[in-house]
């Protein structure tokens, strides 16, 4: 016999929604509305990252259900990277933080089902970053700079070293949005940035002109100090504009590292 949801989880159906006339609703499953239930308090910080949920009979007898749903419900929080299970006498559940590379993978997933290129994502980049720089020029602190610059010199340490060189500019380039303290934008930018990360690894790992490779590394190194240089000025135009054609240039370098440019980032 299936299982009835839990009287106090039946509100989660929206009134209007169960009484619009001629409309089918799902009603969700019991599984669903305690995963949503335990969603909302995570997202909400009434359960914490480290945090043990309580025992799985203590569960089960608080929402009224059996096993099999409360682990149904737990597959469903561990997709979304909301909790870690561990199986066996001493295991249980314990809550994680929201994790942006989740999101950033589903998302990259989604583009390479539909096509896109790595262009796609450069230009997405140059729309959103550029204004991000602008914004710091016009407003920062002295804690900003010195954030920027210890970037810079993070990058001039691995000049010679191509991947620990890749990792350190996509640091600053994520830094740049971080510093405006927009969570949007660093959500959007961080899933941007975690596409673009891979297909410049990639791009490095493959890459066989040495000598080349470390001339480009180095002409963008030495944008990014020159971007810091304008920001600490307030010179806002220039540094939109710098940082535009410093992202359309980086798009057209690995662009031309081969004629199929369409994401691959599924192992």
């Amino acid at each position: 016999m299936a299982e009835a949801a839990p009287a106090s989880e039946t509100a989660a159906v929206p009134a209007p929604a169960r009484n619009r006339v001629g409309r089918q609703v799902r009603v969700p499953k019991t599984a669903e509305l305690v995963a949503a239930h335990l969603r909302r308090q995570i997202v909400r910080g009434e359960l914490k990252p480290g945090d043990a949920l309580p025992p799985e009979s203590g569960l089960m007898e608080q929402f009224g259900i059996s096993r099999p749903t409360l682990r149904e419900a737990f597959r469903v929080l561990e997709s979304e990277s909301l909790i870690t299970v561990r199986r066996g006498a001493h295991g249980g559940a314990r809550v994680s933080a929201p994790d942006a590379d989740v999101a950033a993978r589903f998302a990259g997933l989604i583009l390479e089902y539909r096509g896109a290129t790595l262009g796609d994502i450069y230009r997405a980049a140059a729309l959103i970053e550029p204004p991000c720089a602008r914004q710091l020029a016009v407003k920062h602190t002295a804690d900003d700079i010195k954030r920027l610059r210890d970037a810079v010199a993070t990058e001039k340490a691995a000049l010679d070293d191509p991947l620990a060189l890749v990792d350190a500019q996509d640091a600053f380039h994520a830094l740049l949005v971080e510093l405006t303290g927009n969570q949007t934008l660093i959500l959007l930018c961080g899933m941007l940035r975690n596409i673009i990360d891979r297909a410049n690894a990639s791009y490095t790992a493959a890459a066989t002109d040495a000598e080349t490779q470390k001339a480009q590394a180095l002409k963008g190194h030495r944008a990014h100090v020159r971007l810091v240089g304008l920001i600490e000025s307030g010179k806002a135009d220039e540094v939109e504009k710098l940082w535009q054609r410093h992202i359309s240039s980086a798009d057209d370098v690995v662009n031309a590292a081969g004629p199929k440019t369409v994401l691959e980032l599924i192992d």
